[in-house]
């Protein structure tokens, strides 16, 4: 049985074009080596932050939507904990795809 998953990460805002899109690269293709099925990916951009975080005010946004049996979001994550791009990271399992439950609605 597949899941649904969403996880949005936070990157450095000093980060060049191309070493944001080389990361972004990097995690999709960890899901897919693991089995998991990559949906959509939303480069959001660089926005301001709530609150500082490890000396930054702003962040480039990402969100990624996939699907996958669960396992795939463990080594996502701890590759994200090792990253030095990364600032933050949040997965959140969901009921179904969000283009269907729209699509439905």
């Amino acid at each position: 049985m597949d899941y649904y998953y969403e996880t949005m990460y936070i990157l450095r805002p000093d980060l060049g074009e191309e070493v944001v899109d080389q990361a972004i690269e990097k995690f999709q293709t960890l899901l897919r080596e693991n089995g998991a099925e990559i949906i959509e990916t939303q480069h959001r951009g660089k926005r301001r932050l709530a609150y500082e975080i490890a000396r930054q005010r702003e962040g480039i946004y990402i969100q990624m939507n996939y699907s996958g049996d669960g396992s795939q979001v463990a080594g996502l994550e701890r590759a994200m904990r090792l990253s030095d791009e990364v600032l933050r990271y949040l997965t959140v399992k969901q009921t179904a795809p969000k283009a269907s439950a729209e699509a439905s609605a």
